[in-house]
């Protein structure tokens, strides 16, 4: 679907002007703690007494969301009478956005895991998210992930999508170093997964390499706190956002997720020491691949992932790539044995099938072994 692209301009009027088109009169705004930073928070506190538009707040959720608050959130969204979904966050605020989107034309109350179980149906709610890291690219997907009973749920659905972004590129000035980093290197990421995934199409190759130079060129600018960087990163994550919303992500993301909740570093720092050693591995393994044919086309794709690096060899874009996280100072985490059989044992085999090297259970070991220091050792 097509999505309007917004800049805040002036004092945000640019939202006046969105929210009176569409004659919105209240919105349900779904924000996570990043808000109170923003600049945005001085229009939104002026607003109604501007306007004359309400406001209906909803923040009942924490990071990896769960089934139980976004069916407190549609609770809350049905009961205000709102047209209109804000989003304004990172990752979890867009997925509890979102969800509550999708379930709230839904029959019944969401009892037992009611709402994952029922068709999807039309709606008339117009959806504006407001990204604010530079990294998920979850403005421009539709997919969002919540966790029920303590087990991840994989949404997918167009309605995800949703039909405006704000662009704000004042919503970087104030996020950690750590998390400008790790959400930079999930951009980075989406666009490489993106790049070999067994689903690419030419419009995805064209996004993932767009997404890669942008973010390569913007990169030590986008750290260093100049501006047009940020505006350019954020521009970057968008497009790589876009890249995987066309083929998903592929093995670097499905292993890194159980990093994250063991280890408690960011998604993009896990995922980015996923790749590292994701990379190397699959170049050596096309050297071994058995089809000839297939083993030409796995190289020409390499070798063209390479060239957007600025690499000239087929290794030279992972030669890159760990040159970077290396100079990032990413913490590597130890393992123990204990860990590493938990690790092997927790990668979606769905994900693994969007990779264009089939990876055993003794090598995905091996590459944890590669990923993580090991505490034996």
């Amino acid at each position: 679907m097509d999505q309007t692209i917004l800049k805040p301009g002036e004092n945000y009027k640019v939202l006046d002007v969105y929210l009176n088109s569409n004659g919105i009169c209240s919105f349900f705004l779904v924000f996570d703690g990043a808000l109170q930073y923003l600049r945005i928070r001085t229009y939104l506190e002026t607003l109604e007494e501007r306007t004359g538009i309400k406001i209906v707040a909803f923040n009942d959720f924490q990071s990896n969301p769960t089934y139980e608050s976004v069916v407190k959130g549609v609770q809350c969204f049905r009961k205000s009478g709102c047209q209109c979904i804000v989003a304004i966050g990172g990752g979890s605020a867009m997925d509890v956005a979102k969800c509550i989107r999708l379930y709230s034309g839904m029959e019944g109350n969401g009892e037992n895991g009611d709402f994952l179980r029922q068709r999807i149906v039309p709606d008339n709610i117009r959806f504006l998210a407001v990204p604010t890291t530079a990294g998920t690219g979850a403005e421009a997907t539709r997919y969002a992930v919540i966790y029920y009973k303590g087990e991840k749920q994989s949404i997918t659905h167009e309605r995800c999508i949703p039909d405006s972004v704000l662009m704000d590129h004042h919503v970087l000035e104030t996020l950690p170093l750590y998390q400008k980093k790790s959400t930079m290197l999930d951009a980075l990421c989406h666009s490489i997964e993106s790049f070999w995934s067994v689903n690419r199409t030419r419009e995805s190759s064209k996004y993932s390499e767009e997404g890669i130079k942008q973010i390569l060129d913007n990169m030590d600018g986008y750290l260093n706190g100049d501006a047009i960087s940020g505006e350019k990163m954020q521009e970057a994550a968008y497009i790589a956002g876009k890249a995987i919303n066309i083929t998903q992500t592929t093995a670097g993301h499905a292993m890194s997720y159980k990093l994250t909740s063991l280890y408690g570093i960011a998604h993009g720092h896990a995922a980015a020491l996923c790749v590292k050693e994701l990379w190397p591995w699959m170049l050596n393994a096309v050297e071994k691949y058995p089809n000839q044919e297939i083993r030409n086309d796995l190289e020409k794709i390499f070798q063209e992932l390479s060239w957007i690096f600025g690499g000239k060899r087929l290794i030279d874009g992972a030669v890159k790539f760990r040159e970077i996280i290396d100079k990032l100072d990413m913490a590597i985490p130890v393992a123990s044995e204990q860990e590493f059989k938990i690790l092997r044992n927790s990668v979606n085999p769905v994900r693994l099938k969007n990779n264009p090297i089939k990876i055993s259970e003794e090598a995905m070991d091996g590459l944890y072994r590669k990923i993580l220091r090991n505490g034996c050792d």
